[in-house]
């Protein structure tokens, strides 16, 4: 009969990795007390530095926020310009058809 398969949440990971990495128990032992096999010991290891950046990097979503905001408002100041220039080539062509130079 097959074993029920254990999900461990992040913090847990994180808690078992702790456990050898800060207080020095042998990675056998822990794989014997949380019933794990060692290549999944060292899957989360790897995954752990692999991402352990993300845990220092600054609140990006502001600066995205405010820097999508910045583009909208300049999109937005840009499509006005391109109807006041519509409009005053327009307003030039009129002009031209009524002198008789087009």
């Amino acid at each position: 009969m097959r074993k029920k398969r254990k999900n461990y949440t992040a913090q847990e990971k994180v808690a078992i990795l702790k456990r050898h990495l800060v207080d020095q128990t042998p990675v056998s032992n822990l794989c014997d007390e949380y019933q794990l096999q060692p290549t999944v010991f060292y899957r989360w290891q790897k995954e752990f530095f692999e991402n352990g950046a993300a845990a220092f990097e600054k609140d990006n979503s502001r600066r995205k926020k405010a820097e999508e905001k910045r583009i909208a408002q300049l999109e937005a100041k840009l499509q006005t310009k391109n109807e006041v220039l519509s409009e005053l080539m327009e307003e030039h062509v009129q002009l031209k058809k009524e002198l008789g130079e087009l």
